[in-house]
């Protein structure tokens, strides 16, 4: 045994005597990032930025850096592992089936895909001399985006499993004159509070460690501004997120050399991974976009690659809703819920969205402490069941929607009591809840069953049903998996348990819209909305808290899959709640019937209005104009991918000192040598614009001097729409 070890240590080295210097391009519309392998073999990250006029002057950029005070020859590598001559934060750990822990991964080759006109696959294949253990990465660039979509496949050939101890989907390395981390935290009904500092050297690592709603403390989405903080229209950033609905960790090292390494993926937390021979472990991806010319082209770049090509649906149309659940809670029964129905079809919205309550008979649903589990309608509340409210939805014109919380159980309830081993507990442990609730362990196939099956009872046997909101309100403790072989498995396994369900309902039933929900915002990613056509950012709908959010969601994710309700929360007017909630996927959930005249009026009016401007607001370009961490206002516009049309939102934020808007506030994204119309749209009854209505500016005008939308105390907030017209500008 020990010759034929020798012979294949011999070939493998080589064979890599046989490789040259190589350097490898990934390249979008505006950007480039460079790998380089060096004469030993180390493959790197030499640079990632705008890119060059000339080509051949990408292999003079790794000379113009001074590299003998990286005594490792690893610093910059493209995959760092542990165990050989590395000494900062790997990107990969494994424990080999010999017992031993080191790791040397050197180029291969690689191979570079056309899939499309705008999208290419790059993948390149790194291996250990010694081990027969290997690493493929994958770097897909989305041209016109200026996105890259990076992953991993670790496999290996030994006899026996390998044990992954950490396993890194991306591993970047930025070269700067300082490095500014912009991260995001909260908890529920705070969420999407943001940070901005500068990283200093060390380690700072972002992670969560709760299993399934992972983002209640922070999402798995940050961004990083390279030799100064980046403003919305200029300096260098990266914007990154990792598409996993579950624990996540990155890793953002300063390392001697003053450069930024960036490790990011699923968290190794409790989660040592034991590989079989030959089977591929395939991490998430890790998405990012690079922009030198600020957050918002950042941003923008995101947006357009989800739309295109993640978000489910993300390219076509949303339903307005109308949600019972601040109108009744858990008290209502078929006649309640009737009336609110045929409100739907008054205020004008598309469907109408049953929330929680609606079931369980031996315990029922009528608070938060039973019923999760038994998924049959509560025949006290609904003696006709589910069938009767879809057909007095058709009846009324509008769709129907339904809550469920499928992967939860209570202990009051008949699941609980006929399935413990589908629940994630210690078995020796006392039980602790999360909202009276516990987690069904979703790594076991047949808990992966039951889940799918009640949603395919529940849409099989209501074929009217065009509309799911998909929660999620507990998180993980005493993780244990009382039927996984491999204890340290259950994070990942749910997570991909989860999926396949997902799939599984996908691939069934693909015209049914699902909003992705945890108690608010405790699940937004992209490994998720590739299944989800929205996402609830928050339990939190007071409509001065949610412009702070949304904003920096917008970030992240585009308008078309943020759902934003009209409800009770705030002290607000009407309007400034509803002019809030248009900013993304327009919800009600209200009473309908407790409006007066006016307010009724003006609630049917806005969905009109909407209705004729949503198509620019979840498919148009996202500009912020005014930040409201930086201003007494908020200000925000979509503008139409041919420049015809925008619209903008503005928003008083605080009051204090008689806050008005004393100068014009500067548009962007328009065709400087056409002639816009700019209008006050959904005026309250009986109010006049302070504005001029219809009158023509020309786009260099509202983009050199811009628009006073003449915000105050008396009209908080003001929406304008710009039009393209053929009128010229009147002379005096």
């Amino acid at each position: 045994m020990l010759h034929i070890l020798l012979i294949t240590i011999l070939f493998n080295f080589a064979c890599l005597a046989q490789v040259q210097k190589k350097t490898i391009p990934i390249e979008t519309l505006d950007n480039i990032m460079l790998l380089e392998n060096d004469s030993a073999g180390h493959l790197s990250m030499i640079y990632l930025g705008k890119k060059l006029q000339r080509t051949e002057e990408y292999q003079q950029i790794s000379q113009q850096y001074d590299h003998q005070a990286d005594y490792s020859g690893v610093l910059a590598n493209a995959y760092t592992s542990a165990g050989s001559t590395n000494l900062v934060e790997p990107a990969i750990t494994v424990t080999h089936s010999d017992g031993n822990n080191s790791l040397n991964l050197l180029y291969v080759t690689e191979k570079r895909q056309e899939i499309s006109d705008n999208i290419t696959l790059t993948s390149i294949l790194l291996r250990d001399p010694v081990y027969e253990f290997e690493v493929e990465l994958f770097y897909k660039a989305y041209y016109s985006q200026n996105v890259i979509e990076q992953w991993s496949v670790i496999r290996h050939h030994e006899k026996s499993p390998v044990v992954l101890q950490k396993f890194a989907s991306a591993n970047l390395y930025l070269k700067g004159q300082g490095f500014w981390l912009k991260q995001f935290h909260g908890d529920w009904a705070k969420e999407m509070q943001t940070e901005e500092s500068l990283l200093t050297h060390g380690n700072k690592v972002l992670d969560s460690k709760l299993g399934t709603r992972a983002n209640l403390y922070q999402p798995p989405s940050f961004m990083v501004s390279i030799n100064s903080p980046a403003k919305e229209d200029h300096g260098e950033v990266l914007l990154g997120t990792l598409a996993w609905t579950g624990n996540f960790r990155f890793d953002l090292e300063i390392d001697p050399l003053n450069n930024l390494r960036l490790i990011t993926g699923i968290n190794n937390f409790a989660s040592a991974y034991s590989l079989p021979p030959s089977e591929d472990f395939t991490t998430p991806s890790f998405i990012y976009t690079y922009s030198s010319q600020g957050k918002g082209k950042a941003s923008r770049n995101l947006q357009d690659w989800a739309r295109k090509y993640r978000i489910y649906n993300g390219t076509g149309e949303r339903q307005t809703l109308l949600n019972n659940w601040e109108a009744t809670y858990f008290d209502f029964d078929e006649q309640r819920l009737s009336k609110l129905i045929a409100d739907a079809k008054k205020l004008g919205v598309d469907l109408f969205l049953l929330d929680d309550g609606w079931f369980g008979n031996k315990y029922p649903r009528n608070n938060d402490h039973a019923g999760l589990g038994d998924w049959q309608e509560n025949k006290k509340k609904l003696p006709s069941g589910i069938g009767y409210l879809v057909a007095q939805a058709k009846k009324n014109q509008v769709g129907f929607g339904i809550w469920i919380e499928p992967e939860m159980v209570n202990p009051q309830s008949e699941l609980y009591q006929q399935h413990p081993e589908w629940i994630i507990k210690q078995p020796a442990r006392p039980e602790y809840y999360y909202r009276n609730q516990l987690v069904l362990d979703l790594s076991n196939a047949k808990v992966q069953d039951f889940v799918y099956g009640v949603i395919d009872t529940l849409l099989s046997n209501n074929a009217g049903i065009s509309y799911i909101k998909w929660d999620c309100n507990a998180v993980i403790y005493n993780a244990y998996s009382a039927t996984g072989v491999n204890k340290s498995h259950l994070y990942i396994d749910y997570v991909k348990g989860f999926y396949s369900v997902l799939k599984k309902i996908r691939e069934r039933y693909p015209a049914v819209e699902m909003m992705l929900c945890s108690g608010g915002g405790g699940r937004v990613d992209y490994g998720a909305l590739q299944y989800f056509n929205e996402f609830w950012p928050s339990d939190n709908t007071d409509p001065l808290e949610r412009i702070f959010m949304q904003w920096e969601y917008s970030y992240f994710f585009p308008a078309i899959a943020t759902s934003s309700h009209v409800t009770d929360w705030g002290k607000q007017p009407l309007k400034f709640k509803t002019d809030v909630a248009m900013m993304g996927k327009l919800g009600f959930d209200i009473v309908v019937a407790k409006l007066d005249e006016k307010d009724l009026a003006f609630s049917k009016n806005a969905v009109s209005f909407y209705k004729s401007q949503n198509s620019v607001i979840w498919h148009g370009d996202q500009y912020r104009l005014m930040s409201p961490h930086e201003n007494p206002f908020a200000s925000m516009s979509f503008v139409s991918k041919d420049q015809k049309q925008a619209i903008m939102f503005n928003y008083l934020v605080s009051a204090r000192y008689g806050a008005v808007t004393t100068s014009p506030i500067k548009l962007q994204g328009l065709n400087p040598s056409k002639y816009y119309a700019v209008k006050e749209e959904n005026l309250y009854p009986g109010t006049l614009s302070s504005m001029a209505q219809g009158k023509v500016y020309s786009g260099d005008f509202l983009m050199q001097v811009g628009l006073n939308p003449i915000l105050n105390v008396k009209r908080t907030s003001v929406i304008i729409s710009i039009s393209e017209t053929d009128q010229k500008l009147k002379k005096k």
